[in-house]
């Protein structure tokens, strides 16, 4: 899911812009795990254009540290929380009534540990389990038609318009006497609009989403959370260097969300932002290597965390 220079690609060069920019939509698996980190994905080129018929693979490690992993409902204070997520994901491309789409599905497991107060009691928590896993619909409706591997080396892109849903399921491990947990007993569903410029050698993206949740009705031994949609919004500026390496600069704002305990709303508002950083690498054809990192700038609630993760891809399929 990255780089602007298809032309690489289409003349056999180690380029593997392809690999890239699907690389980005499954990759950013930081939203696969506890809910203060899926709320703050960022992912840049989630909309670009690539062959039918394409499969990814992906394999990846995320370490965050700060104040991760639990509700902002949960009342706790001075939390300091770790988590190590191993990834394994799978993307394939496909034609939707003409227009180029993509199928994405992410498993995460993820090592979680640290301490926090509890009504000024010391608390810890060391727990590893499988995470929510994520499923996710994209389909680019202008300016980037679905087209085999053939007709797509005469393709440049100019500006796309697409479309995503992402869904994530409650299926990880969750107790209700802890206030911290790898799961958040509850599905959420994210539909988000996406534009994508390119200026070569730079590409532009702009998305803006918002996340429904359902219910929680096993909260802390048998209480309920509701929370209120969460906006959010995306930019990435994107710049494509030699052999098909790009660089990216992201960032993103989300607000609202405010949640409601037992009936009671709480002063949960979020308005919280964040500024990362992307690097991604082709080491041959089918295989590309993804570094990234990112922090918060400003945060409204505890929600503060800084994460960097490493991945790896391997494309295969479509005629390639």
């Amino acid at each position: 899911m990255r780089s602007n220079h298809i032309g690489e690609f289409a003349h056999g060069r180690i380029g593997c812009t392809i690999v890239q920019r699907i690389a980005a939509a499954i990759l950013c698996a930081i939203a696969l795990c506890p809910s203060s980190l899926r709320a703050q994905s960022l992912e840049p080129r989630a909309y670009s254009n690539t062959p039918v018929g394409l499969n990814f693979l992906l394999v990846g490690f995320v370490y965050s540290e700060g104040e991760v992993g639990f509700d902002p409902a949960v009342p706790i204070t001075g939390a300091h929380l770790h988590t190590d997520t191993e990834v394994v994901g799978f993307s394939h491309t496909l034609d939707v009534l003409g227009d180029s789409a993509k199928f994405d599905v992410v498993m995460p497991y993820v090592f979680l540990s640290g301490s926090a107060l509890d009504a000024g009691a010391p608390r810890t928590r060391d727990i590893s389990g499988a995470g929510d896993p994520i499923l996710k619909v994209a389909v680019n409706f202008f300016g980037a038609p679905a087209m085999s591997m053939k007709e797509f080396r005469d393709y440049h892109q100019d500006l796309i318009v697409g479309a995503s849903l992402k869904v994530t399921a409650p299926f990880s491990q969750y107790a209700d006497t802890k206030l911290v947990n790898i799961g958040t007993n509850r599905w959420s569903f994210k539909p988000e609009l996406g534009i994508s410029k390119a200026l070569d050698p730079w590409t532009l993206d702009l998305y803006t989403g918002v996340t429904f949740y359902t219910e929680n009705t096993d909260f802390r031994n048998g209480g309920t959370v509701q929370q209120d949609p969460l906006y959010s919004a995306q930019a990435h500026v994107m710049r494509s260097l030699t052999h098909g390496i790009w660089l990216a600069l992201d960032g993103t704002f989300y607000w609202g969300g405010r949640t409601t305990v037992n009936g009671m709303s709480t002063a949960t508002y979020q308005a919280n932002s964040r500024f990362g950083t992307t690097l991604a690498m082709p080491i041959s054809r089918s295989m590309s290597i993804k570094l990234y990192a990112a922090a918060g700038t400003s945060t409204r609630t505890r929600s503060n965390f800084n994460d960097a993760g490493i991945f790896w891809q391997y494309r295969f399929g479509g005629g390639f």
